[in-house]
């Protein structure tokens, strides 16, 4: 095998860690939001991480205005309760 010292029947250890942001990564009012929400945190840790990104920098583009912020996760939380994958475009 190539110059990685490993030969055929050796045995090696792998560690396998889920891919893109995780509930444990986000912010504490996103974080609260979800908790709060049983159905939105189920849709949310189901999302495949492009999507979950997604949501993520549309909530992190109001991060100067508090209000604004609370507004996105609030409406972000009502659309993963619907099941909705992607934020519809406005």
């Amino acid at each position: 095998m190539r110059d990685n010292a490993l030969a055929p029947g050796d045995h090696v250890e792998v560690e396998l860690s889920p891919e893109g942001p995780q509930r444990a990564d986000l912010a504490d009012d996103l974080a609260a939001a979800l908790d709060a929400d049983p159905a939105a945190a189920a849709f949310f840790d189901s999302l495949a991480q492009f999507y979950r990104r997604a949501y993520l920098r549309w909530i992190d583009g109001a991060a100067r205005r508090p209000e604004l912020r609370a507004a996105r996760i609030a409406e972000v939380a009502g659309l993963l309760a619907a099941g909705v994958k992607q934020r519809p475009k406005t």
